[in-house]
């Protein structure tokens, strides 16, 4: 394990030091309704990277829930990724399905606690029942049924005798919990469906947040990893463990930023949808960022491992350049594979002055790359280079061939054009060139001078293939489904030509095409009759390049490689932002590469000098309502941000309130300080209301208490969070900070 430990690494080192558990085990535990894609390599290597380094175990499990979305071969695609990967999940794959028995248990138990019960409002119902982030809920009728009522309606539910969301299990907790998730959750529904695995057994599953929390204490997980998206599923998940009263040790749940990457969707559901409108060619279509996909354009393990490990693990959501992704396969693949010949676009060349036929060695790979091969390259006198390596009328710096101009054929003799060859219509079919014999590469004695190499095969060895050009699939930085789909996401190249060398019968076969960039041979079309190869990636090295100057740390427009700069207008508003503003450049860029982004942000800037935190709303929650719609058809104005932001920095209101109170401008458009005032909402620092909640957290909580005089420091947070807990996210959390420490001395 490296020196340098991410937050999570802390946590578990920290908890197998305080010895609150024996072993770390972790899990995976993805949904079998889609193929795995590269956010969940991130989750496989970061569940299954801490279990290797601390000599835990991670579990693989299935949370298959959901009937009618669930199927076998989603499950062996996951297994199919990890084992990829190079992860071992042990001598079997978990399925939550296989404690379905124990979860019906528990939740009986919860019914028998009148901590649950059964609702038969309609799905509305619930919806308009549950309020909003300014506005309590509000209980269901139904509520007030007795134990041995909902004892019975909950069996017949298992037995089938109600009809798809005529009732639902839910939670008895609290309808005006700040978190909305606490609002009596759903723990069952009805689902008349046949489960891949169980069969028609069951007419009731268990929702997420009741089956997770209790799947991971079955298994004796110790660390449940997820991504930010359920950091509010937190009070659930531990208020199931907690109220069933289970033995220790019991799992905690810990939260780190997912992944997302420009130019790509990271929605199941939508890749999904690319699948079944057959927008690609399948779940493994090499543009999709699914494992499948990646696997079959021919990214390495090795490549995918690296970049989730220069991401790192992070506690807030942002966005990667997948360019990052782009050079890290470039990365492996340089160190690696063979370098050969391939023309794309085949030009003939008939060598006049040349008879016969001879083999040239050549070698694989260049000086710098610590590898040794070599191949035998057939030389004749008819050739092919590609159309782009000869121009009639070249442009100034154009240093291949040319009427006047001789070239090197790589590895073998200088050229140069003796006579062009057209057909009828003016096209170039032929050229007639002659060579030096005393020119061969690696025994030169010609004394002529030429200022580049190209390309070219044999005519008459040269293998026919298949090249596949792929492209991004969106020409959207942040695509939002099909309506950004990049028409030019394929090329398929027909009649391309390559050496000999390349045909082979090693499988997983990688090369790079000289100038062209780095190929795979296709593992499910390639063939002897029809060989097939995918481009994996560009040769340019545009990420690296970019990391050089702080300017061009900004997140940048590629098509395969290419870099599209920012307009000097863009330039002009980044270096402001940047130099003057003091912005971190991943935000500048944000802001200064979208017009609407820029002008909404200067405009709430002109009535707050607050300009990093109002940029970083603006860039973050501001910029993700900008996807979903026109920034005419926003419902708050830059005037209400600034006074949003005003009240965070004079901490009038709580980083937690502010984002409920987002929430609510987004949808009712609503004067945050008006909603501020209406709803008591101002953050509490009076210490003469919050010290008796904490008295009495402290009186509550004795064991805890000993432990942290005891040393174990980390339970500071515990009582903070109660004491937040109790005020519904309103306590200073500073304040709180301070008391609580001051209280346990």
């Amino acid at each position: 394990m490296s020196e340098s430990k991410d937050f999570l690494r802390t946590i578990v080192e920290e908890d197998l030091k305080s010895g609150k558990y024996k072993e770390v085990i972790t899990r995976f535990p993805p949904e079998p309704n889609g193929f795995p894609h590269i956010g969940h390599a991130k989750s496989i290597a970061i569940n299954f990277g801490i279990a290797r380094d601390f000599k835990g175990h991670c579990n693989l499990r299935m949370d298959d829930t959901d009937p009618t979305k669930e199927d076998t071969k989603y499950v062996d695609a996951l297994k199919s990724a990890v084992e990829w990967l190079g992860f071992d999940w042990g001598d079997s794959v978990y399925f939550t399905s296989d404690y379905f028995p124990k979860l019906y248990d528990y939740a009986v138990k919860l019914i028998k606690m009148d901590k649950a019960y059964v609702d038969s409002l309609s799905e509305e119902e619930i919806r308009e029942y549950r309020g909003s982030v300014t506005e309590p809920g509000k209980r269901s009728k139904y509520a007030n049924r007795s134990v041995e009522e909902n004892l019975k309606l909950f069996e017949q539910m298992k037995n089938g005798e109600f009809k798809d969301g005529e009732h639902v299990l839910r939670a008895k907790i609290d309808m005006s919990a700040a978190n909305m998730k606490m609002r009596d959750p759903l723990l069952y529904r009805i689902r008349h469906t046949d489960h891949f695995r169980a069969g028609n057994k069951w007419s009731v599953y268990p929702m997420y947040d009741f089956a997770h929390c209790l799947s991971d204490y079955i298994e004796g997980v110790s660390h449940s990893l997820c991504t930010l998206e359920f950091e509010n599923n937190r009070d659930v998940y531990d208020w199931v463990l907690d109220t069933l009263g289970l033995e220790p040790p019991r799992p905690y749940q810990y939260e780190f930023a997912r992944l997302n990457i420009n130019y790509t969707l990271m929605s199941k559901r939508k890749l999904l949808e690319l699948v079944e409108d057959r927008v690609v060619s399948g779940w493994d279509d090499p543009r999709l960022p699914t494992i499948a996909g990646l696997q079959r354009r021919g990214y390495t393990p090795e490549s995918i491992l690296n970049f989730c490990d220069q991401i790192g693990i992070a506690k807030a959501n942002s966005m990667v350049d997948v360019a990052q992704l782009e050079f890290c396969i470039r990365d492996d693949l340089n160190k690696k594979v063979p370098r050969v010949m391939c023309v794309l676009n085949p030009l003939k060349v008939t060598i006049e002055n040349y008879d016969g036929c001879e083999d040239i060695d050549a070698p694989y790979y260049p000086h710098d790359v610590p590898k040794e091969g070599s191949r035998k390259l057939p030389f004749s006198r008819e050739v092919y280079i590609d159309r782009d390596d000869f121009m009639e009328n070249p442009p100034k710096d154009y240093y291949r061939l040319t009427p006047s101009q001789p070239v090197r054929l790589k590895h073998a003799y200088i050229i140069s054009c003796k006579e062009v060859i057209k057909d009828a219509s003016g096209k170039i079919i032929e050229i007639k060139a002659n060579y030096n014999h005393e020119s061969k590469s690696g025994s030169d004695s010609s004394g002529i001078k030429v200022k580049s190499a190209i390309q070219w095969v044999s005519s008459k060895e040269a293998k026919k293939v298949e090249i596949r050009l792929y492209d991004r699939l969106f020409k959207d930085e942040i695509p939002n489904g099909l309506e950004d789909i990049n028409p030019n996401s394929l090329q398929v190249i027909k009649n391309a030509l390559v050496e000999p060398a390349v045909i082979t019968d090693k499988p997983d076969e990688r090369f790079q095409f000289e100038r062209e960039g780095y190929f795979y041979a296709d593992p499910i079309d390639y063939s002897d009759e029809k060989p097939v190869f995918n481009k994996i990636v560009a040769l340019k090295d545009s990420w690296a390049k970019k990391k050089k100057t702080t300017k061009s740390q900004a997140k940048k427009v590629h098509v395969e490689g290419e870099v599209v700069p920012m307009s000097d207008e863009q330039k002009r508003v980044f270096d402001k932002y940047t130099l003057e503003l003091k912005l971190n450049s991943e935000i500048a860029n944000t802001l200064a590469r979208d017009y609407h982004l820029s002008k909404f942000y200067e405009e709430s800037l002109s009535f707050l000098n607050s300009p990093i935190s109002l940029a970083n709303i603006v860039a973050n929650e501001v910029a993700r309502e900008l996807k979903q719609m026109h920034i005419d058809e926003l419902k708050f104005s830059a005037k209400q941000i600034s006074q949003l932001v005003k009240m965070i920095d004079e901490e009038i209101i709580s980083s937690k309130i502010a984002k409920q109170l987002f929430e609510d401008m987004v949808k009712s458009g609503e004067n945050p300080t008006q909603i501020v005032a209406d709803k008591g909402l101002v953050q509490i620092s009076d210490p003469s209301y919050i010290l008796p909640i904490i008295d009495e957290i402290i009186a509550k909580n004795p064991d805890n208490v000993a432990k942290f005089k005891a040393g174990n420091s980390k339970l500071l947070g515990f009582f903070v969070g109660e004491v937040l807990k109790r005020t519904g996210g309103k306590a200073n959390p500073k304040v709180v900070n301070l008391l609580v420490a001051e209280k346990l001395k």
